[in-house]
């Protein structure tokens, strides 16, 4: 079991700056305006010897609950419900204001214990507004400063009582099983869908969703298992063209999305089947093909799309011209919002992470090379002939393979096309990048046999 701390209070009083601070890097955004942080956001954090899950949460507000803050404040609630501690941030150099003591009093009356938190305690402008905090009645404030790393001791001694009280390891984070799990990131166009199949994957409403264009802004990563199977589920900001990009916390959600996809092992890229397969897909899907990660194609709304073996058609020929680098990549149609298809998506994913994980044994990578130049040789370039002489899977994710002659930088561009297309038929290797590398040397193994296997 892990311990978990949920971090409450009203707007821009430094909740996501002190969530950073504990888990040691920027993982969610910071920014002047009010209202940056939307979902719930969930880290490893670390204090001293302490291990526990912090959870970073919207600001606490006063709205209609249909309304968009309305249900960022039902994503709040949520949190709280599985709180084994809660961390209720004020300005203190702003001093309280009438939604600090509302939600103070909120607070008093849940059974999980309250430690509050004075934060921009750096400065002397600050000192009444912490001795003002004592008003609120939940014991003495601890004053901090997130930004500075200023007044963490002092949390800490009212943390490790609440985590040793807990059950045996409940301080400790199960570092291997997160490091185990499958990183599934979803991306793609703002308002395709991907919030709404993330709730659908996990069986909740664990984030945001709605028409409002541009709901999800931070890069929210969930926990989940599927079928026994650990995954780390990302949902992402849409990711626009980057021309439309203007404003400066869309250019932030869509950093993080990047940092999502750069860290993820598969990429869900999430279109609109009533829409055209637009040229935007196409450049995500090139950046999760330069980047290395296997790609699942998600054509989410299909319950909306009445010629669908047109639809798909034109699908797959966009993708065969448009990424003919990565051919054979998975296409997975289904309906997010009704759950229609959805059972499909996992084992797709997963016989994609296998595949980026596949080995090729040497002995039948120089055997499959023997027939490849046998059947097609390199060309002549430059009144010289290309000799090919061994080849070697270099690493897997993606699978790279390394290639020995004697002219590695003669060799034309169209022959190592044809190499890579070889390679994906022959090994079964559809849907993943394939790096070739190709090297000067000799081949190591003439004065031996190779592996048979």
């Amino acid at each position: 079991m892990t311990f978990k701390v949920v971090v409450v209070g009203r707007p821009n009083v430094g909740k996501s700056t002190l969530f950073n601070r504990l888990v040691g890097k920027r993982a969610a955004i910071v920014h002047p305006t009010p209202g940056v942080t939307r979902d719930r956001r969930e880290g490893r954090a670390r204090l001293g010897p302490l291990r526990f899950t912090i959870v970073d949460t919207a600001g606490l507000e006063e709205a209609d609950p249909d309304s968009l803050v309305g249900r960022m404040q039902a994503q709040t609630r949520r949190a709280l419900e599985g709180a084994d501690a809660i961390l209720l941030v004020i300005d203190a150099q702003a001093g309280l204001t009438p939604l600090d003591r509302h939600f103070a009093q909120a607070m008093r009356k849940l059974p999980t214990p309250v430690i509050l938190i004075a934060n921009k305690a750096e400065s002397k402008a600050a000192i009444s507004g912490v001795a003002e905090a004592h008003a609120l009645g939940l014991g003495d404030p601890i004053a901090v400063s997130a930004e500075h790393g200023q007044g963490l001791g002092a949390l800490y001694d009212a943390l490790a009582p609440l985590v040793e009280a807990a059950e045996p390891g409940a301080g400790e984070q199960d570092g291997a099983e997160a490091e185990a799990a499958l990183a599934l990131a979803i991306v793609g166009r703002p308002n395709v869908g991907k919030s709404t199949l993330v709730n659908r994957l996990l069986g909740e409403e664990r984030v945001l969703t709605g028409p409002e264009p541009g709901v999800t802004r931070d890069a929210v990563t969930a926990p989940w298992s599927w079928r026994g199977r650990p995954v780390r589920l990302v949902d992402t900001a849409g990711l626009r063209r980057r021309a439309r990009v203007v404003e400066d916390l869309e250019r932030l959600g869509v950093a993080e999305a990047r940092r999502a996809l750069d860290l993820a092992h598969v990429v869900a890229l999430v279109v609109d089947a009533t829409m055209a397969f637009d040229r935007q897909d196409l450049v995500i899907a090139g950046a999760v093909a330069e980047e290395g990660r296997a790609l699942v194609i998600v054509v989410n709304k299909w319950d909306l799309v009445e010629d669908r073996r047109g639809a798909l058609a034109a699908m797959r020929h966009a993708l065969e011209h448009g990424m003919p680098d990565v051919r054979g990549v998975p296409v997975v149609t289904l309906s997010a919002l009704t759950g229609r298809g959805v059972d499909r998506l996992m084992p797709a994913v997963f016989a994609a992470y296998d595949v980026w994980n596949r080995r090729v044994p040497t002995g039948r990578l120089n055997r499959w090379l023997a027939d490849v130049l046998a059947e097609n040789p390199p060309p002549i370039v430059a009144g010289r002939r290309i000799k090919l002489r061994y080849a070697v899977q270099a690493k897997t994710r993606p699978p790279t393979f390394a290639l020995f002659g004697n002219r590695p930088d003669a060799l034309p561009d169209s022959y190592r096309r044809y190499l890579v297309n070889r390679l994906r038929s022959t090994f079964d290797l559809p849907g993943v990048p394939i790096r070739l590398i190709m090297r000067r040397g000799e081949n190591p193994y003439a004065s031996s046999n190779i592996r048979s296997d």
